[in-house]
């Protein structure tokens, strides 16, 4: 079954109840499980451009190779599964356009944009996140995120210096230790995991999570995981009644059915081969 055919996908953006502008940008391409969410910064408008780059970009970067090619093919020049170089690889490109943007026009200097993509391919999900927007996942009633920050609170989270509890009240939540077009270069965090029937995929900007406790993100996808379009809209309404300090991007994914790859018997031996 193909991805399109195996996942309802749903997305909302909105740009809070305190900021003049949406700075978040998202992009959906069903037809190959692909979902991008891009939460910018920088002044003036810099911020709503770097993230409009990096999720046009990282869209045309995946989408174009595989209308022709498998997902589970083995790519050229890393050796890795086509779909993970792709998403890695797209991440790359989204920070030397940003950064070259950046450096041909003063207007946006210093501008970059936080990243979390999901790429849903043969009963599994490739994730790649730079920064702090997150990828949580609901399974058998339970959340979980599976992207971890990259933020100066969670290096103080990680080393002791603050409790998880304190850090819910910190100041410091908004200060990204890693961004896609800052510099010249970036390092994306890549991983591959198995995907099950049921399971509700979330993909959002710190707008939500900086408003609302995992808990209460929890009881709202497991109160509304039937119908993921009103579930998308009442966490973007939670969190604008908590404050709406900042723009809050959801992008929602229900696992249906099972989508695993067409595999025949000679690309089977090859990738055991390959192993």
């Amino acid at each position: 079954m193909k991805p399109e055919e195996a996942l309802e996908i749903v997305a909302l953006t909105d740009s809070g109840r305190v900021r003049a502008h949406n700075e978040d940008s998202i992009a959906l391409d069903d037809t190959c499980g692909l979902a991008v969410l891009a939460d910018g910064m920088g002044g003036y408008s810099a911020g709503e451009v770097a993230s409009a780059i990096a999720v046009k970009v990282m869209v045309n970067e995946i989408t174009r190779p595989l209308k022709n090619a498998n997902p589970t093919g083995r790519d050229e020049e890393t050796g890795e599964e086509l779909a993970v170089a792709l998403l890695a690889r797209s991440i790359h490109s989204a920070n030397t356009e940003i950064y070259k943007e950046a450096q041909d026009h003063t207007q946006y200097a210093g501008m970059g944009t936080t990243i979390v993509a999901a790429l849903f391919y043969d009963n599994r999900v490739v994730v790649g996140h730079v920064g702090d927007s997150r990828l949580y996942r609901l399974r058998g009633g339970a959340l979980q995120a599976i992207t971890r920050d990259h933020s100066l609170l969670q290096e103080q989270i990680d080393c002791g210096m603050i409790s998880v509890e304190n850090a819910r009240h910190s100041q410091n939540k908004n200060l990204v230790t890693r961004a896609v077009g800052i510099d010249a270069e970036v390092i994306p965090e890549i991983h591959l995991y198995a995907v099950e029937v049921g399971d509700v995929y979330l993909l959002c900007s710190d707008g939500l999570n900086d408003m609302l406790e995992d808990e209460a993100i929890q009881v709202i996808l497991n109160a509304m995981q039937g119908n993921l379009a009103l579930a998308a809209q009442q966490l973007i309404e939670a969190a604008n009644d908590k404050g709406g300090r900042d723009n809050i991007s959801v992008i929602l994914i229900g696992v249906k059915h099972e989508f695993a790859q067409q595999r025949g018997l000679l690309a089977t031996l090859l990738d055991w081969f390959r192993r």
